[in-house]
């Protein structure tokens, strides 16, 4: 296998374009965010897509392959379009133009832009910017994570009873998994202090990077939603991993993110895991 060497000088050159792309994108996304859209549904009544989601897609494709024409692209409308994609070890865009679309299309300000990038199969820069809020997160490997130039610190806590748990349900319908999710539910309001669903799994992500809450999970999302703030969340010393407990795999569709490796194991002991497949 031919391993891709990148450079201090490439991660810097990655991240300036990305930084660009996702201010860019905030920007059409503040623009329409009072506006009427046009909206269709993909796998349900709860997975919206809008006009807005597919140009800042488009936008954002257009200009990487500009600067880096060898570069791989992951995102989640040219995938919904395909059925498919392929992670490999080129260095790889994973783009969610409109995290929260939901939120869009209904004016709530839980918006953001989600962009990591993978080389190897490891996430080197993971960028998510919520522009209704005026909040960038930004991380680059080994070099810490930052909200709007401050430097993130995951909370301290360690005991599940004392922690905010962050989780989203998930589009699908499907009458068995709505049921181990609602397991899910109950388990959380036994055994942790509180619960919040903010409808972004990027930016629940990156709440728990911020302490504004000790964990996130869920099942059921993908690649495009959870690569960058995962960067954010272990740069700033929380730890990601799959619900189980196992090595994380970013093409399963599961994650759970902990402020501490005692609230992640402790939840994920007391979850109903489910199997939601791969993309």
């Amino acid at each position: 296998m031919v391993v891709n060497t990148i450079s201090d000088q490439d991660v810097e050159e990655m991240f300036e374009l990305a930084r660009a792309v996702a201010l860019e994108a905030g920007q059409v996304i503040r623009e329409n965010f009072y506006k009427d859209k046009v909206v269709d549904t993909k796998m349900s009544a709860a997975d919206l897509v809008t006009e807005t989601d597919q140009a800042i897609e488009k936008m954002v494709h257009t200009k990487i392959l500009a600067k880096f024409p060898d570069h791989k692209f992951i995102g989640e409308e040219s995938t919904h379009e395909t059925h498919k994609h392929e992670l490999t070890d080129d260095p790889t865009w994973i783009i969610d133009p409109i995290d929260g679309t939901t939120n869009f299309v209904n004016h709530i300000p839980e918006v953001c832009f989600s962009l990591g990038i993978m080389v190897n199969k490891q996430t080197v820069i993971g960028i998510v910017y919520a522009p209704i809020k005026e909040e960038l997160y930004t991380a680059k490997l080994g070099q810490g994570s930052y909200l709007n130039g401050e430097k993130l610190q995951a909370s301290k806590i360690k005991e599940l009873k004392q922690a905010v748990i962050l989780f989203e349900g998930g589009a699908s319908r499907d009458e068995q998994i709505l049921q181990d999710k609602l397991k899910n539910v109950h388990s959380l309001f036994t055994n942790a202090r509180g619960v919040r669903s903010y409808g972004s799994g990027a930016l629940s992500i990156c709440n728990v990077a911020a302490g504004r809450g000790q964990a996130f999970f869920e099942y059921g999302l993908h690649i495009w939603d959870f690569t960058a703030g995962n960067l954010i969340a272990s740069e700033a010393g929380a730890v990601v991993t799959d619900p189980s407990g196992a090595e994380l795999n970013p093409l399963r569709r599961r994650v759970l993110v902990g402020c501490s490796a005692e609230v992640a194991q402790s939840l994920s002991k007391v979850l109903t895991h489910l199997d939601m497949g791969w993309d």
